[in-house]
Protein backbone atom coordinates (compact mmCIF):
# COMPACT_ATOMS: atom_id res chain seq x y z
CA UNK A 1 0.00 0.00 0.00
CA UNK A 2 3.01 2.03 1.07
CA UNK A 3 3.99 1.85 -2.61
CA UNK A 4 1.27 2.45 -4.53
CA UNK A 5 0.33 6.06 -2.10
CA UNK A 6 4.12 6.99 -2.83
CA UNK A 7 3.71 7.07 -6.75
CA UNK A 8 0.42 8.05 -6.65
CA UNK A 9 1.43 11.55 -4.40
CA UNK A 10 4.79 11.45 -6.44
CA UNK A 11 3.08 12.11 -10.02
CA UNK A 12 -0.61 12.87 -8.73
CA UNK A 13 -2.49 11.01 -11.39
CA UNK A 14 -5.69 12.02 -13.17
CA UNK A 15 -7.02 8.82 -13.13
CA UNK A 16 -5.74 5.49 -11.00
CA UNK A 17 -6.86 2.20 -12.78
CA UNK A 18 -7.10 -0.99 -10.78
CA UNK A 19 -6.46 -4.14 -12.22
CA UNK A 20 -9.08 -6.92 -10.13
CA UNK A 21 -7.52 -5.09 -6.86
CA UNK A 22 -8.43 -7.93 -4.68
CA UNK A 23 -5.74 -7.60 -2.43
CA UNK A 24 -5.70 -4.17 -1.82
CA UNK A 25 -7.67 -2.57 1.75
CA UNK A 26 -10.96 -0.45 1.17
CA UNK A 27 -9.33 1.86 3.18
CA UNK A 28 -6.76 3.28 0.41
CA UNK A 29 -9.70 3.20 -2.08
CA UNK A 30 -10.91 6.27 0.66
CA UNK A 31 -7.56 7.66 1.09
CA UNK A 32 -7.23 8.16 -3.33
CA UNK A 33 -10.84 9.59 -3.23
CA UNK A 34 -10.30 11.96 -0.76
CA UNK A 35 -7.85 13.52 -3.33
CA UNK A 36 -9.68 13.47 -6.19
CA UNK A 37 -8.41 11.48 -8.37
CA UNK A 38 -10.53 9.75 -10.48
CA UNK A 39 -10.95 5.54 -9.46
CA UNK A 40 -11.20 2.79 -11.92
CA UNK A 41 -11.42 -0.98 -11.51
CA UNK A 42 -10.93 -3.68 -14.08
CA UNK A 43 -13.28 -6.22 -13.00
CA UNK A 44 -11.59 -9.64 -14.79
CA UNK A 45 -13.27 -12.27 -13.00
CA UNK A 46 -16.69 -11.68 -14.14
CA UNK A 47 -19.04 -13.82 -13.46
CA UNK A 48 -17.09 -16.28 -11.58
CA UNK A 49 -15.96 -13.83 -8.48
CA UNK A 50 -18.75 -11.07 -8.92
CA UNK A 51 -19.98 -11.22 -5.09
CA UNK A 52 -16.04 -10.23 -4.47
CA UNK A 53 -16.27 -7.87 -7.12
CA UNK A 54 -18.98 -5.68 -5.99
CA UNK A 55 -17.57 -5.29 -2.42
CA UNK A 56 -15.05 -2.80 -3.98
CA UNK A 57 -17.41 -1.69 -6.97
CA UNK A 58 -18.84 1.51 -4.58
CA UNK A 59 -15.26 2.66 -4.07
CA UNK A 60 -15.05 3.48 -7.88
CA UNK A 61 -15.86 6.25 -10.03
CA UNK A 62 -16.42 3.44 -13.03
CA UNK A 63 -16.36 -0.11 -12.94
CA UNK A 64 -15.34 -1.94 -16.15
CA UNK A 65 -16.45 -5.91 -16.21
CA UNK A 66 -15.22 -8.51 -18.35
CA UNK A 67 -18.20 -9.78 -18.56
CA UNK A 68 -22.00 -8.24 -18.18
CA UNK A 69 -24.37 -11.04 -17.26
CA UNK A 70 -24.53 -9.25 -13.55
CA UNK A 71 -23.91 -5.54 -14.41
CA UNK A 72 -26.94 -4.67 -13.19
CA UNK A 73 -25.65 -5.58 -9.26
CA UNK A 74 -22.81 -3.04 -10.31
CA UNK A 75 -25.13 -0.21 -11.43
CA UNK A 76 -27.41 -0.90 -8.08
CA UNK A 77 -24.20 0.49 -6.57
CA UNK A 78 -24.53 3.65 -7.49
CA UNK A 79 -21.56 3.69 -9.49
CA UNK A 80 -21.18 3.87 -13.56
CA UNK A 81 -20.60 0.27 -14.92
CA UNK A 82 -19.46 -0.56 -18.16
CA UNK A 83 -18.87 -3.56 -19.87
CA UNK A 84 -15.23 -3.58 -21.49
CA UNK A 85 -14.38 -6.51 -24.02
CA UNK A 86 -11.26 -8.23 -23.51
CA UNK A 87 -8.32 -7.00 -25.74
CA UNK A 88 -4.71 -7.75 -26.87
CA UNK A 89 -1.91 -6.17 -28.06
CA UNK A 90 -1.05 -5.79 -31.35
CA UNK A 91 2.79 -5.98 -30.95
CA UNK A 92 2.40 -9.39 -28.94
CA UNK A 93 -0.77 -10.96 -30.54
CA UNK A 94 0.01 -11.00 -34.24
CA UNK A 95 -0.10 -13.87 -37.29
CA UNK A 96 2.35 -15.31 -38.32
CA UNK A 97 4.98 -14.01 -40.93
CA UNK A 98 6.91 -16.75 -41.84
CA UNK A 99 6.92 -20.91 -42.00
CA UNK A 100 6.47 -22.09 -38.38
CA UNK A 101 9.15 -22.82 -35.76
CA UNK A 102 9.50 -26.44 -35.93
CA UNK A 103 11.16 -26.04 -32.35
CA UNK A 104 7.87 -24.96 -31.32
CA UNK A 105 5.20 -26.03 -33.79
CA UNK A 106 2.08 -28.64 -32.56
CA UNK A 107 -0.56 -29.83 -33.86
CA UNK A 108 -3.03 -28.54 -30.98
CA UNK A 109 -2.21 -26.12 -28.60
CA UNK A 110 -3.79 -25.19 -24.94
CA UNK A 111 -2.15 -22.73 -22.46
CA UNK A 112 -4.66 -22.42 -19.42
CA UNK A 113 -4.67 -22.82 -15.62
CA UNK A 114 -5.33 -26.38 -14.70
CA UNK A 115 -8.56 -26.53 -12.95
CA UNK A 116 -10.10 -29.79 -12.64
CA UNK A 117 -13.13 -29.47 -14.98
CA UNK A 118 -10.26 -28.45 -17.68
CA UNK A 119 -8.24 -31.79 -16.93
CA UNK A 120 -11.40 -33.96 -17.18
CA UNK A 121 -12.45 -32.57 -19.84
CA UNK A 122 -8.69 -32.73 -22.04
CA UNK A 123 -8.63 -36.62 -20.24
CA UNK A 124 -11.68 -37.43 -21.91
CA UNK A 125 -10.47 -36.63 -25.75
CA UNK A 126 -8.70 -38.85 -28.12
CA UNK A 127 -5.45 -37.35 -28.20
CA UNK A 128 -4.04 -40.72 -30.30
CA UNK A 129 -1.51 -39.80 -33.09
CA UNK A 130 -1.99 -36.03 -32.10
CA UNK A 131 0.84 -33.99 -31.41
CA UNK A 132 -0.95 -31.66 -28.18
CA UNK A 133 1.25 -28.68 -26.54
CA UNK A 134 -0.06 -28.24 -22.86
CA UNK A 135 1.09 -25.69 -20.87
CA UNK A 136 0.13 -23.35 -17.96
CA UNK A 137 -0.34 -22.90 -13.92
CA UNK A 138 -0.50 -25.97 -12.14
CA UNK A 139 -1.02 -28.75 -14.73
CA UNK A 140 2.34 -30.86 -13.16
CA UNK A 141 1.19 -30.54 -9.51
CA UNK A 142 -2.45 -30.89 -9.99
CA UNK A 143 -2.44 -34.14 -12.80
CA UNK A 144 -2.46 -37.88 -11.71
CA UNK A 145 1.22 -39.79 -11.65
CA UNK A 146 -1.17 -41.85 -14.19
CA UNK A 147 -3.16 -39.10 -16.41
CA UNK A 148 -2.57 -39.76 -20.14
CA UNK A 149 -2.19 -35.51 -20.57
CA UNK A 150 1.45 -35.48 -18.63
CA UNK A 151 3.15 -37.05 -21.80
CA UNK A 152 1.77 -33.38 -23.68
CA UNK A 153 3.56 -31.33 -20.74
CA UNK A 154 5.73 -29.10 -22.29
CA UNK A 155 8.95 -29.28 -19.52
CA UNK A 156 10.56 -26.25 -21.06
CA UNK A 157 7.00 -24.32 -19.44
CA UNK A 158 7.05 -24.36 -15.94
CA UNK A 159 3.92 -23.08 -14.04
CA UNK A 160 2.73 -19.86 -15.43
CA UNK A 161 3.40 -19.12 -19.87
CA UNK A 162 4.76 -15.38 -20.23
CA UNK A 163 2.18 -13.69 -22.72
CA UNK A 164 4.45 -13.56 -25.48
CA UNK A 165 5.45 -16.30 -25.02
CA UNK A 166 1.82 -18.27 -25.53
CA UNK A 167 1.67 -16.00 -28.44
CA UNK A 168 4.17 -17.54 -30.13
CA UNK A 169 3.23 -20.95 -29.27
CA UNK A 170 -0.38 -19.77 -30.99
CA UNK A 171 1.83 -18.64 -33.95
CA UNK A 172 2.95 -22.23 -34.59
CA UNK A 173 0.52 -24.44 -33.86
CA UNK A 174 -2.13 -25.51 -36.26
CA UNK A 175 -4.80 -25.83 -33.77
CA UNK A 176 -5.86 -24.04 -30.67
CA UNK A 177 -8.64 -25.12 -28.20
CA UNK A 178 -10.60 -22.92 -25.55
CA UNK A 179 -12.76 -24.85 -22.67
CA UNK A 180 -14.13 -22.34 -20.10
CA UNK A 181 -13.52 -23.58 -16.42
CA UNK A 182 -16.89 -24.86 -14.48
CA UNK A 183 -15.89 -23.94 -11.31
CA UNK A 184 -16.80 -20.88 -10.02
CA UNK A 185 -19.01 -18.94 -7.16
CA UNK A 186 -22.35 -21.41 -6.88
CA UNK A 187 -24.11 -18.92 -7.74
CA UNK A 188 -22.67 -17.86 -10.60
CA UNK A 189 -22.01 -21.44 -12.35
CA UNK A 190 -22.71 -21.23 -15.90
CA UNK A 191 -23.55 -17.84 -16.38
CA UNK A 192 -20.27 -16.70 -18.45
CA UNK A 193 -21.61 -14.38 -21.60
CA UNK A 194 -18.42 -12.83 -22.96
CA UNK A 195 -15.56 -14.03 -24.77
CA UNK A 196 -12.21 -14.88 -22.59
CA UNK A 197 -8.80 -13.24 -23.51
CA UNK A 198 -7.83 -16.85 -24.42
CA UNK A 199 -10.57 -16.62 -27.37
CA UNK A 200 -9.62 -12.94 -28.38
CA UNK A 201 -5.57 -13.59 -28.07
CA UNK A 202 -5.51 -16.86 -30.10
CA UNK A 203 -7.85 -15.10 -32.96
CA UNK A 204 -5.58 -12.32 -33.14
CA UNK A 205 -2.15 -14.97 -33.61
CA UNK A 206 -4.49 -15.87 -36.92
CA UNK A 207 -4.50 -19.66 -34.86
CA UNK A 208 -8.05 -21.45 -35.60
CA UNK A 209 -9.36 -22.73 -32.83
CA UNK A 210 -12.26 -24.91 -31.87
CA UNK A 211 -14.57 -22.93 -29.25
CA UNK A 212 -16.34 -23.73 -26.13
CA UNK A 213 -19.98 -22.18 -27.16
CA UNK A 214 -21.12 -19.02 -25.29
CA UNK A 215 -23.56 -16.24 -26.47
CA UNK A 216 -20.54 -13.68 -27.36
CA UNK A 217 -18.76 -16.04 -29.17
CA UNK A 218 -21.23 -17.18 -31.18
CA UNK A 219 -22.10 -14.09 -32.06
CA UNK A 220 -18.66 -12.73 -32.99
CA UNK A 221 -16.83 -15.66 -33.86
CA UNK A 222 -19.54 -17.42 -35.53
CA UNK A 223 -17.24 -18.99 -38.27
CA UNK A 224 -15.11 -21.05 -35.55
CA UNK A 225 -16.82 -24.31 -34.92
CA UNK A 226 -18.01 -25.13 -31.24
CA UNK A 227 -17.86 -28.52 -29.66
CA UNK A 228 -20.36 -30.33 -27.61
CA UNK A 229 -18.37 -32.08 -25.63
CA UNK A 230 -14.92 -33.81 -25.30
CA UNK A 231 -16.01 -36.58 -28.68
CA UNK A 232 -17.28 -33.85 -30.51
CA UNK A 233 -14.00 -31.93 -29.78
CA UNK A 234 -11.54 -34.68 -30.78
CA UNK A 235 -13.52 -35.98 -34.30
CA UNK A 236 -13.58 -32.42 -35.23
CA UNK A 237 -10.09 -31.71 -33.99
CA UNK A 238 -8.74 -34.48 -36.57
CA UNK A 239 -11.04 -33.34 -39.68
CA UNK A 240 -9.84 -29.56 -39.49
CA UNK A 241 -6.30 -31.07 -39.08
CA UNK A 242 -6.88 -32.64 -42.41
CA UNK A 243 -8.19 -29.62 -43.90
CA UNK A 244 -5.59 -27.02 -44.14
CA UNK A 245 -7.21 -24.30 -46.68
CA UNK A 246 -10.09 -24.43 -44.93
CA UNK A 247 -8.39 -23.99 -41.35
CA UNK A 248 -6.35 -21.15 -42.62
CA UNK A 249 -9.11 -19.15 -44.02
CA UNK A 250 -11.74 -19.28 -41.27
CA UNK A 251 -8.84 -18.29 -39.03
CA UNK A 252 -8.07 -14.96 -41.19
CA UNK A 253 -11.82 -14.30 -41.14
CA UNK A 254 -11.69 -14.84 -37.14
CA UNK A 255 -8.62 -12.59 -36.84
CA UNK A 256 -11.12 -9.85 -38.88
CA UNK A 257 -13.51 -10.16 -36.74
CA UNK A 258 -11.83 -9.41 -33.38
CA UNK A 259 -9.39 -6.67 -35.13
CA UNK A 260 -10.93 -3.40 -33.08
CA UNK A 261 -10.43 -5.23 -29.75
CA UNK A 262 -6.74 -3.49 -28.81
CA UNK A 263 -6.27 -2.50 -25.40
CA UNK A 264 -5.60 0.82 -26.96
CA UNK A 265 -9.00 1.66 -28.36
CA UNK A 266 -10.79 0.03 -25.00
CA UNK A 267 -8.52 2.85 -23.20
CA UNK A 268 -10.02 5.67 -25.54
CA UNK A 269 -13.39 3.92 -24.68
CA UNK A 270 -12.70 4.62 -21.05
CA UNK A 271 -11.36 8.10 -20.82
CA UNK A 272 -14.41 9.08 -23.03
CA UNK A 273 -17.18 6.97 -20.43
CA UNK A 274 -14.96 9.34 -17.87
CA UNK A 275 -15.10 12.52 -20.01
CA UNK A 276 -11.58 13.53 -20.34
Amino acid sequence: MQGLTHAAYTFWPDIILFVSGFWLDSGIFSVLRARNHKLVMLHTESPYQDDEQLDRAPFMDLNLLNDPVNIAAYDATGVPALYMPHAYRPQVHYPRRAERNQDLASDMTFIGTAFRSRIEFFEAMDFSGIDFLLGGANWDEDLDERSPLRKFLDQDLPGCVDNKDAAELYRNSKLGINFYRRESENEHQGEGWAMGPREIEMAACGLFFLRDPRPESDKVLWMLPSFAGPEDASEQMRWWLDHHAEREDTAVSAMKAIADRTFTASAARMLRVLDM
